[in-house]
């Protein structure tokens, strides 16, 4: 199916009005660009670690919405220009020009599939879940992996670089804790490797079909892997549910700004001697989550990792220090 794109030049004041205008002759889907700066408030929650650098906020703006090709669509149209010239005499809309294009119809959630095939870490095959082992890998250990519409492939740097530390230093029968599970990805390779349990949390609710998904393509026992949708840095229902002293490792594959925080809530979840594996940190943030580390006195820094532009920072939970008599 084609669809008819229709952008209207604007202005950022003229936005909100314009949504409504289009919401009431029936458009609720609608694009909005605009180089405005996104607030801190606005950036909270977001999973980026570097926002795109926009151009100058000039005031102008682009509302785009789509009809249906086969539909006819001059009396709505006309509608709309109509609305825009009764705004133009309470508000700056700008020029209010109508720019007309054409789009095919995309499945956007499941399009993306063309581009993930299987791949090695090491001597670990992740393949998706609709694609056949390749010949040459057969030897290998396998983790089938299918996202869906929640975070990891396993093909970025920095989960190849969480998984690389899972295999150095988990040992069988360790307790992992997976913060920002995902897919499932980190925590099913732990289990696969050998680990008794993994316990995983996330903020997405889409994580809890994913995580089932995959545990089941991995013919795994879901006991195994319990989770809970939640903040453990601030939830305190996640962190008892989590357990404390509890896990042998810990692994997270977020983003500097969320681990500079995590780094001191996560303490209390590891046994003494505990590992906790850091990822999702980009090279220019290394020093700012070392300088972290170095001020909690609960871990030591063991190793740094590196691929391509990313940062993996592994720390030890320090044994506590007690006072011998003489």
């Amino acid at each position: 199916m084609k669809w008819k794109k229709f952008t209207i030049h604007t202005t950022t004041a003229a936005v909100d009005y314009i949504s409504q205008l289009l919401a009431r002759v029936g458009i609720d889907g609608i694009e909005i660009e605009d180089n405005v700066p996104l607030t801190e408030a606005e950036t909270k929650g977001m999973f980026i670690d570097l926002l795109p650098e926009l151009p100058p906020d000039d005031g102008t703006a682009r509302v785009t919405f789509y009809l249906d090709d086969t539909q006819e669509t001059s009396d709505v149209m006309q509608t709309v220009r109509d609305g825009l010239e009764e705004l133009r005499s309470d508000i700056d809309i700008g020029s209010g020009q109508i720019d007309v294009g054409e789009t095919e119809d995309v499945d956007w959630i499941n399009n993306w599939k063309q581009f993930f095939k299987p791949f090695v870490v090491d001597d670990i095959l992740i393949k998706p879940t609709w694609e056949d082992v390749p010949e040459e890998h057969r030897d290998k250990l396998l983790i089938q992996i299918d996202p869906g519409t929640a975070f990891g492939t396993g093909m970025h740097e920095t989960t190849q670089l969480c998984i690389r530390g899972i295999r150095k230093y988990m040992k069988p029968g360790d307790r992992m804790l997976d913060v920002g599970t995902g897919s499932g990805i980190l925590a099913i390779c732990a289990l696969k490797l050998g680990a008794s349990t993994a316990f995983g949390t996330d903020l997405d609710e889409n994580t809890v079909c994913a995580v089932r998904e995959n545990v089941q393509a991995n013919n795994l026992d879901e006991a195994r892997f319990p989770l809970m949708i939640g903040n453990l840095i601030d939830d305190r229902a996640v962190k008892d549910a989590a357990g404390y002293e509890a896990y042998d490792i810990a692994v997270a594959n977020i983003l500097a700004d969320v681990i500079l925080p995590l780094q001191r809530e996560i303490v209390p979840h590891l046994k003494e001697g505990g590992i906790f594996i850091t990822s999702g940190i980009i090279d220019t943030k290394e020093a700012a989550v070392k300088a972290a580390f170095a001020e909690n006195n609960a871990f030591e820094v063991i190793e740094t990792a590196r691929q391509g532009e990313w940062v993996s920072v592994i720390a030890r939970k320090t044994e506590r220090k007690t006072n011998q008599a003489g």
